[in-house]
């Protein structure tokens, strides 16, 4: 059969990196493709890469259909919750994927509520509710990494240029440092992309300090607000503790002053008995 690539599902998922693909290449040549591709209808779903070595060495293949989807969205969400599945995703993938699925959820909900049928008009068709993905704490659990990760990446999905992103994907920086230069304006975060690894490191802790040494008088400002508020309660404090402490003292005497008064009365019957 003819296969179709859809260039919107082709890009839909990151590519593989040079070395990945090699790596991927050289299996293949060795051992065959041992994973059918994957198609709906004649548009091809999964294994592109697999499609592309098999094309250049003239090499056999396998497919196998999918025909579960009633749109290229249902494909969407299935090649998401596909590749998150495989081991070899890394974080930010998986953040990214996970963020993508609930635009999709979001955007479908939207679309049902815009096309939900008014309360005075008469239907039998129920329509199907969709529950999105829509705290961070529920993309965290669906991509695998921490809410603070899911953040980041969500910061850099908004304001990393280009080439700071692929970094991210290369592996040349880390998720956190990307989102601390994400700040920066876009020729800044650029210039520290071709800096190379160490040019960013240092773009990243250099944004970092500034933001604590911002936090610092904040946080100095606060102290020194409160500080009127924890000396009053001390004082208060205090003079609640001697209040207590002269009532104490006081209930001791009591005591001892009645004890003395019942020894006095049993000396005194002692005497008489002596006497008599």
């Amino acid at each position: 059969m003819s296969i179709i690539i859809h260039e919107a599902l082709r890009a839909y998922i990151d590519p593989l990196t040079e070395h990945e693909f090699a790596a991927l290449e050289r299996s293949i040549l060795t051992e065959g493709c041992r994973d059918a591709l994957v198609c709906w209808g004649e548009i091809l779903i999964d294994g592109h890469n697999r499609y592309a070595i098999c094309q250049r060495h003239n090499l056999p293949y396998n497919i196998v259909q999918n025909d579960n989807f009633s749109n290229i969205e249902d494909v969407q969400l299935w090649m998401i919750d596909n590749h998150l599945g495989r081991r070899s995703v890394t974080d930010f993938q998986r953040g990214m994927l996970a963020l993508r699925k609930k635009e999709i959820v979001l955007a479908r909900m939207k679309a049902q509520e815009e096309q939900a049928p008014s309360d005075n008009a008469e239907s039998e068709v129920a329509v199907p509710v969709v529950k999105p993905t829509q705290s961070r704490q529920e993309i965290a659990r669906l991509a695998g990494i921490s809410s603070n990760a899911v953040v980041q990446i969500e910061k850099i999905q908004k304001a990393a240029a280009p080439e700071l992103v692929q970094a991210v994907r290369d592996g040349t920086i880390s998720i956190s440092a990307a989102a601390a230069i994400a700040s920066l304006p876009n020729e800044d975060q650029v210039a520290a992309v071709a800096g190379g690894r160490k040019e960013l490191q240092q773009a990243a802790r250099q944004v970092r300090e500034k933001v604590r040494e911002q936090k610092a008088p904040a946080k100095a400002v606060a102290t020194e607000a409160a500080a009127p508020a924890v000396m009053e309660g001390r004082q208060d404090s205090a003079s609640s503790s001697g209040v207590d402490e002269l009532s104490n003292l006081r209930q001791q005497i009591l005591h001892l002053q009645t004890e003395n008064s019942e020894l006095l009365s049993q000396i005194a019957a002692l005497k008489a008995q002596l006497a008599g």
